[in-house]
């Protein structure tokens, strides 16, 4: 009964608020404390209670309204913050008002107009002692009051104190880092769980993520320096829980383990509130690990004004270096990525997370700004790109980033010789063999799976594989056939001629082979026997036509052929067990957009492999016929390459294509592959004919004690194409994550139906 009453006292609170056409006063206590002194509302219940049309009624009609309810709001949460909410009713105010600002502050961000009103200072408003000039912007006393209550003992922490019940804790000189919430990086006590903690922890953080949630409302820009206020103020030296913050936040998301004690179905019967704390916390991590291009997008405050952009969160992540730091981290993440592939023989009897889009953007930012991370086990990284092979496109997208970021580490192209033996269930086919094997085999099942928005990836994917060619030992035949399998598809000649820029995948193949014969050819007779096997795909490259009769018949013989690269055209049908996991829904109904991928050549720049093992950068050239040239002249920076199959103008042909494939097919590195063919071929013919052998054991046998010393061209140097931090990926980024966030807050929906400009919201 006493809850109906707070909701309509509540509600009558709402009407009131949106009749009143004249400006309430500040001081009038006995109305603005009806909206949190005198109710106990959910956050649902604010939410229902205060409508959308409602709140941009009163932000057009009576603004002033508004203001005064929002910084009355500020107000509460500044007072609990240095109270330490010692009683009750204190907390559920602090509670009442963070929900009221989680509710109204997307509706202050949608309004041009209104963006700036949190960073104005409010007259009064100052820091005890301070004259109105000195007083801080109502945005950072709501940071600071913020950052105050995730420290708040016995609200939000465990409480130290001995003695009387009634004794609090001083705010002020209370040390949070011995508050952090959960044992790991940095942190070896473990609290005591304690589930209220947990709810008003991740009630605060809602608040907090809306507070950085002003991005969503700014158009994509490939601006870098425009960077995020709310954010850049929190990340600062201004906030004094920075440290004991991220640690929390870090080893929260990576100590929480979504089975348990593994009671079959325990989820259904029990209520998991970390797991709610846990979602927070990494999206409030994602989205506070932000580059620093330059300066936010408003003056500073006077207060602000020497803190230069020094974002602490990156600063600590970028300082982690303790091996069990490390190894606590990326279990945790594994333990995480791998959940919803997890397969039980009771249906359903363990809890599936769907955070795990975040978790990856997380594990991007990890290796983004802490190379270390760069240098893990693969299989503990590995995880992190076996989720997508079956799944949504932007996973997909950021798997393959991650991939590109790591394979530019030799340690990581390294440890891929490692055998996989985790079978996770995929579907793929069967293989015994090492991790390498593993992504070769992931890589082509992406390629052959025919989806139109995952072509922009195939020149990342054939990077990855080239960066890792040359420390690659031993190929299983499976992957080489895949290998094998892709060349056959496009140096097909309709495919060459049907893109300016299609020629590109064949030489990244090429170049990958070259890698592996040059480096690894001792390991990698399955290899070079497939390789053997179709020397008529590189006999036919050699001699590749480029007449422009030929080139015209090719590409009308497009028009009536099947793709190749299509699942059909795959050799192995069969799959493995228990493959095909289910993938879980996007919640609800709607999906965002995502703006272009830039292409290979503005995402990676290219080194040389020294004697000694460094790189050496490799100044770019502006050769249109490198395979890095994204595209034909004219597009632009972040046009993608779906346009694989654009069909190229046949009437009349243009004497510019002639030339240009005179120009790249002058260049295919076959040099190495045709001197193995020219020794190679005629002695395992005669080893044939000889023995009269039909089984290709004994050949590889053979190939496996051969040798090529001295007979190959000079080992050319190794090039490896590093991942490049820039302006487009940056975007994508940006757009990718605030998309997640927004499909992932469904209860409550924090932005739903307001005006975001980031990106487009579709119903599916």
């Amino acid at each position: 009964m006493g809850n109906t009453d707070s909701k309509l006292n509540f509600r009558k609170a709402v009407i009131q608020l949106t009749t009143k056409t004249q400006p309430v006063e500040a001081t009038d206590d006995a109305f603005w404390d009806q909206f949190w002194a005198d109710t106990a509302t959910t956050v649902q219940d604010v939410f229902a209670l205060l409508p959308a049309a409602e709140i941009r009624a009163v932000r057009e009609e009576s603004p002033s309204n508004l203001a005064t309810l929002c910084y009355k709001a500020v107000e509460k949460l500044v007072q609990g913050a240095e109270s330490g909410c010692p009683t009750e009713k204190e907390k559920q105010i602090v509670l009442n008002c963070t929900r009221m600002l989680s509710r109204i502050l997307p509706y202050i961000f949608e309004d041009q107009d209104w963006r700036g009103f949190f960073w104005s200072t409010v007259p009064g408003a100052g820091r005890a002692g301070d004259e109105d000039e000195g007083a801080r912007p109502l945005a950072e006393s709501l940071l600071l009051a913020v950052a105050d209550l995730l420290f708040c003992p016995d609200f939000t922490v465990q409480s130290h104190k001995k003695g009387r019940p009634d004794s609090v804790e001083d705010m002020q000189s209370l040390d949070s880092c011995e508050y952090i919430w959960e044992a790991g990086v940095g942190f070896a006590q473990s609290p005591p769980l304690n589930y209220i903690h947990d709810i008003n922890r991740t009630e605060l953080l809602r608040l907090l993520l809306t507070c950085f949630s002003e991005a969503m409302y700014l158009p994509p820009t490939s601006d870098n320096s425009i960077l995020n206020p709310w954010v850049t103020f929190f990340c600062s030296t201004e906030n004094r829980h920075a440290l004991p913050l991220f640690t929390s936040l870090l080893n929260v998301v990576c100590a929480y383990d979504p089975v348990g004690y593994g009671i079959p179905y325990n989820h259904l019967l029990f209520s998991d509130y970390r797991e709610q704390l846990v979602e927070q916390a990494v999206q409030i991590l994602i989205v506070t690990l932000e580059h620093e291009g330059g300066q936010p997008y408003r003056p500073p405050s006077p207060s602000s004004m020497s803190i230069g952009p020094n974002n602490l969160f990156v600063n600590y992540l970028s300082r982690i270096h303790r091996e069990e730091d490390y190894d606590f981290v990326l279990k945790g993440l594994a333990r995480l990525l791998t959940n919803p592939l997890t397969q039980t023989y009771l249906p359903n009897s363990t809890k599936k997370i769907q955070f795990h889009q975040e978790l990856l953007v997380l594990f991007w930012k990890l290796c983004d700004f802490n190379k270390f991370f760069c240098l893990a086990d693969p299989r503990n990284s590995l995880f992190f790109f076996l989720l997508p092979v079956s799944s949504r496109v932007g996973l997909m997208h950021i798997s393959v980033f991650i991939l590109l970021l790591l394979s530019g580490e030799r340690n990581f192209g390294v440890r891929l010789n490692k055998p996989y033996s985790l079978h996770v269930p995929m579907d793929i086919p069967v293989f015994t063999g090492t991790h390498a094997d593993l992504l070769i085999v992931v890589f082509h099942k992406i390629i052959t799976s025919g989806h139109q928005r995952l072509q922009p990836l195939y020149d990342c994917l054939l990077t990855i594989v080239v960066n890792v060619s040359p420390y690659l030992k031993s190929l299983s035949m499976v992957a080489a056939n895949k290998l094998l399998h892709l060349l056959e598809a496009f140096s097909t000649t309709w495919f060459l001629f049907s893109a300016p820029q299609n020629h590109h995948l064949v030489f990244f193949l090429l170049e990958a082979f070259n890698n592996i014969i040059q480096y690894q050819f001792d390991g990698n007779c399955n290899l070079v026997y497939a390789i053997i096997r179709k020397r008529n795909v590189f006999h036919q490259l050699a001699n590749l036509p480029s007449d422009p009769t030929t080139i015209q018949k090719a590409l009308q013989r497009k028009r009536k052929s099947p793709d190749v690269i299509s699942r059909t055209s795959s050799q192995e049908t069969v799959s493995m067990e228990g493959s095909r996991p289910a993938v879980p829904a996007e919640p609800g109904t709607l999906k965002a957009s995502l703006v272009a991928m830039p292409g290979i050549d503005k995402l990676t720049e290219k080194s040389q492999v020294s004697e000694d093992g460094t790189l050496v950068a490799v100044p770019q050239t502006e050769s249109p016929q490198t395979p890095e040239h994204s595209a034909a002249a004219g597009t632009s920076d972040t046009e993608s390459i779906s346009g694989r199959d654009n069909e190229v103008n046949l009437s009349p042909l243009s004497s510019g294509l002639i030339l240009q494939v005179l120009s790249w097919k002058s260049k295919l590195p076959l040099q190495t592959i045709m001197r193995l063919l020219q020794v190679l071929v005629p002695q395992v013919e005669k080893i044939c004919i000889d023995k009269g052998l039909t089984d290709e054991s004994e050949i590889l046998k053979f190939l496996q004690h051969g040798t090529l010393v001295g007979l190959l061209p000079v080992p050319h140097p190794i090039l490896i194409r590093k991942y490049q931090a820039n302006a487009g990926t940056a975007m994508w980024f940006c757009t990718y994550m605030w998309g997640v966030i927004y499909l992932r807050n469904v209860d409550p929906p924090i932005w739903y139906d307001t005006d975001v400009r980031l990106f487009e919201i579709q119903r599916m």
